[in-house]
């Protein structure tokens, strides 16, 4: 607000105005005028970033980093992922089902003979669970073993 208003008013009267220190102007003055010292390590990061197509956090970005003669500390990397706005992309967990023996086993009734003289004599069924998009979907087809 001051450098704009520095062209009609002398700069005496709008710090005085403003209650504005001489010295703290100047040095806000001066940090706007100085670049940003992580404006190169923040291209890598987000070179790095979409090279893995944001399967990357700030773990192996940091990692990658070393790796490649940059020494930075992880807080750092992090920082600035959240200035960049990148977030890793967390992969779903697959859903396993299988806990060992759970409940009780029931007694063989077809003997492991899976044929039959017969219709309707043998009828077998299974539950299957698999997942569509986001839903768990049940499948339970019942067959004649003729």
């Amino acid at each position: 607000m001051v450098n704009e208003l520095k062209a009609k008013f002398s700069l005496r009267h709008l710090l005085k105005a403003t209650g504005l220190p001489k010295s703290v102007y100047y040095y806000h003055r001066q940090a706007l005028n100085q670049a940003c010292p992580d404006e190169a390590l923040k291209s890598q990061i987000e070179a790095i970033y979409h090279a893995h197509k944001g399967r990357y956090g700030y773990r192996r970005i940091m990692l990658t980093l070393r790796l490649s003669g940059i020494g930075v500390n992880h807080k750092r990397v992090q920082r600035l992922l959240c200035e960049l706005g990148l977030r890793s992309k967390v992969r779903p967990k697959r859903y396993k089902s299988y806990k060992g023996e759970v409940g009780k086993v029931v007694p063989d009734l077809v003997k492991r003979k899976f044929t039959a003289d017969k219709p309707n004599q043998k009828w077998v069924t299974d539950v299957t669970e698999f997942k569509v998009g986001e839903q768990k979907v049940y499948l339970s087809p019942v067959i004649d073993l003729l």
